[in-house]
């Protein structure tokens, strides 16, 4: 079996996790702090710290489509199936 084929295992607190569950679990906690980073930003009175926080969050944002792709090209995601023209255009239509 050559290296690139080995599956990773990491042992944390006693439970052993494999790559795929690492990379889905990182995943996560990425899409978790994106929707509290938006939440502060949407509230925040200061703009040294709203720009801030935006700033983290196009990084992450970054970070997070990156690590997708690689979960993707590995087979550890399967997106959703792509959206059709009619349906693209449905929703605009109940959203305007």
């Amino acid at each position: 079996m050559c290296l690139n084929q080995k599956i990773i295992r990491l042992k944390i607190g006693g439970v052993f996790m494999d790559e795929k569950t690492m990379v889905n679990d990182i995943l996560n906690g990425v899409n978790s702090e994106l929707t509290t980073y938006q939440n502060v930003i949407s509230q925040a009175e200061n703009m040294q710290l709203r720009q801030t926080i935006q700033q983290i969050r196009n990084n992450d944002e970054s970070f997070q489509y990156e690590l997708y792709k690689i979960a993707q090209t590995k087979g550890y995601y399967k997106p959703a199936q792509q959206a059709t023209v009619t349906e693209i255009q449905t929703v605009k239509n109940e959203l305007q």
